[in-house]
């Protein structure tokens, strides 16, 4: 059982580490997709706005995009799918993205950061949710790519955690439509890290159960949902960590393009980010005394069972002899040929057994 549960876990930590691979040999700014194969056409959509207008649409082809670059209102334009290569570089193309920044935004399974540009900033991060059918954290990859009035996000899959700041937009609420770009891509970042506190509340749930569950019955299905556990801890790590450095990056910051309006704001997503790694941290904690309290429940239940066995072992040892020796049948044993011999070799046999079990329970080994 436990083989199988270790071959199990090599081959789920094999698939975290040999997530995002490329192929070898490929010349630096290679635009390849190394995410799982799609067939369905990626959806390109895009919000324009200032503080008095606001244009919302889902277009057909990037170039419809294109004129957006030019306006002197906010731009939005977001992609979902990144399979397709020839979209990537038409758009690297019209917004002067670097080409190392084009193989960045496709080769998924990015550690997150932050690069400064010429005319534009580069941002990339893990978005993560809890799948609640498989009881996993899903992660996703997206890019910002920040310009002097627009944003472009590109990720791996429709599906986010945006649809509020997309309401905001559409209803002109609090103050994003009367700031710039910068801030638009803070709030994006704000978003995602607010979403990785919803995932630690549903991995505590989970912390919790298991440690009851630990407690109560220590079985290999235990075992194998705290190493499991574990690995969902290393992953969220791995996302979550690099976060404050991004964002430190962003916060000091000298370029044009962040405000130091816009820094004030990115300093209190730093905070939430330190929050969220020492809450990693403490759960690493839990999960690994959660191994030991399994390695130490399934230590005392062998004990017990040792101890039941050694006392029953320890009270047959003096009956043994006593059976041994009125057995060894020689001709001269006076009691051999007595009427009541038997019957008091059992009274004998029976006394000897109650006073080692009283004396056991005195001492309090029993």
């Amino acid at each position: 059982m436990l083989n199988d549960i270790h071959k199990k876990g090599y081959i789920k930590v094999a698939k975290l580490f040999s997530m995002g691979k490329k192929e070898t040999g490929l010349p630096p700014g290679t635009v390849v997709y190394t995410g799982e194969k799609k067939v369905e056409a990626i959806r390109i959509s895009y919000m324009d706005y200032d503080e008095k207008t606001f244009e919302e649409k889902q277009v057909n082809t990037i170039e419809e995009c294109f004129p957006l670059k030019e306006t002197s209102t906010v731009s939005w334009i977001n992609v979902d799918g990144l399979h397709e290569i020839e979209v990537i570089k038409k758009l690297g193309e019209h917004f002067n993205i670097h080409p190392l920044t084009q193989e960045d935004v496709v080769h998924v399974g990015q550690r997150p950061k932050y690069e400064e540009f010429e005319n534009s900033l580069f941002i990339v991060f893990q978005m993560l949710s809890f799948d609640e059918e498989s009881q996993r954290i899903a992660s996703e990859q997206v890019s910002l790519i920040l310009g002097q009035n627009y944003v472009l996000s590109l990720q791996e899959r429709p599906g986010d955690c945006f649809e509020v700041i997309r309401d905001r937009i559409r209803e002109s609420k609090g103050r994003i439509r009367k700031m710039g770009a910068d801030y638009l891509a803070y709030i994006l970042i704000d978003a995602v890290v607010d979403n990785y506190f919803l995932v630690l509340e549903k991995m505590s749930e989970k912390i919790e159960l298991l440690q009851e569950g630990t407690l109560a019955s220590p079985d290999a299905e235990k075992l194998q949902q705290i190493h499991f556990l574990r690995r969902e801890l290393i992953h969220l790590r791995k996302s979550v960590w690099p976060m404050r450095e991004l964002v430190n990056g962003m916060e000091r910051s000298e370029s044009s393009l962040i405000a130091a309006s816009t820094g004030i704001y990115l300093r209190d997503v730093y905070d939430h980010t330190i929050q969220i790694i020492e809450t990693v941290e403490t759960f690493r904690d839990m999960v690994s005394s959660m191994l030991d309290i399994y390695l130490s429940s399934v230590s005392n239940r062998m004990n017990e069972v040792m101890k039941v066995l050694t006392i029953i072992a320890t009270i047959f040892i003096p009956l043994t002899f006593i059976a041994g020796l009125y057995g060894m049948n020689f001709q001269n044993m006076p009691e051999l040929e007595w009427k009541y011999g038997y019957g008091l070799a059992l009274l004998v046999m029976l006394i000897v057994a109650v006073v080692m079990l009283l004396y056991f329970k005195r001492k309090r080994w029993l």
